[in-house]
């Protein structure tokens, strides 16, 4: 089948690829013009026979909403658009009721393989009715990883489930950093372990603790053992805060992932004033010592 593709970025342009080898036709637009296959959205629309399927592969947020909203005004009765981005869920249903005034179908679709999912696959989850579902079965078989369907696809439920299932996912993956992150510190840190990226790499098989991410841990200590070319800067690009506002809103504790977004933020400061305020209440209360900032704050200083 052909496949209208917007976004030719990290995980679009391998996207294009993987289908294409899966023997499907795939016609994509992106505003680089040495990658795209048309001038336009338009120019893009025009190439497809309908009904059409156009996947959006865009940042989420405004980029996402205009390049819908432009395809609402493109497309006919019968075509498709997949939102494969990272969108918040709550903007699936704003999305879905555009397009079907127009007969237009809708489908939101969390990816999870990054820049690895040519070769490994996508997962992928869903939101829409079955019929349009089915409509894009044969992209979502070429995408997802070889095997059973059921172990790499999921119809999630209604319109707004795909990307909520993928934002649930990435919080979990928030968690799961932060424990390899705060386990590889304290390695680090001791002088009774002496080869720490070798303990890692052990961790690999027969382990509990055993999973791509710990690969993916180890595959960076190969190349760098101590992570020191790294600045420990850490951005969240907005499910992991829309996990942790969903628990609240639902009365779900979520101990390990609230701690993991906020390890993020507090990664941002070079200088918290939260802990300035910790370390002066330490000394107040018990006169421990406190590092004073300035050229001359290599050790701590004892006050009162």
């Amino acid at each position: 089948m052909q496949l209208g593709l917007v976004g030719l970025g990290k995980m679009g342009f391998n996207m294009r690829e993987r289908v294409r080898r899966a023997g499907h036709e795939v016609i994509g637009y992106d505003r680089n013009p040495e990658v795209s296959d048309s001038e336009s959205l338009a120019d893009m629309v025009s190439k497809l026979e309908a009904p059409r399927v156009v996947w959006v592969m865009v940042p989420a947020g405004d980029i996402t909403r205009n390049t819908v909203k432009e395809l609402s005004e493109l497309l006919s009765p019968g075509d498709l658009v997949v939102d494969g981005g990272n969108s918040k869920f709550t903007d699936d249903r704003v999305h879905a009721d555009l397009l079907a005034k127009k007969e237009i179908g809708y489908i939101d679709c969390g990816v999870s393989g990054g820049v690895w999912g040519l070769e490994n696959g996508y997962a992928l989850m869903v939101g829409g009715d079955a019929a349009h579902v089915e409509q894009a079965m044969p992209i979502f078989d070429a995408l997802r990883p070889e095997g059973p369907r059921e172990e790499g696809f999921a119809h999630a439920g209604k319109v707004g489930a795909g990307h909520y299932s993928k934002m649930v996912h990435n919080g979990i993956e928030y968690g799961l950093m932060q424990a390899y992150a705060e386990g590889f510190e304290l390695l680090d840190k001791t002088d009774v372990v002496d080869n720490v990226p070798a303990v890692i790499s052990a961790w690999q098989r027969g382990t509990v603790v055993r999973s791509w991410l710990l690969d993916l841990l180890v595959r960076a200590l190969q190349s760098d053992p101590e992570l020191d070319d790294l600045r420990g800067y850490v951005e969240d690009s907005g499910e992991g805060r829309w996990t942790v506002e969903e628990g609240i809103n639902n009365a779900v504790p979520l101990p390990v992932i609230s701690a993991a977004l906020f390890a993020r933020f507090q990664s941002r400061q070079e200088d918290s004033p939260a802990m300035r305020a910790v370390a002066a209440l330490r000394n107040q209360f018990g006169g421990h010592s406190v590092h004073l900032a300035g050229p001359s704050s290599g050790g701590g200083s004892t006050q009162g």
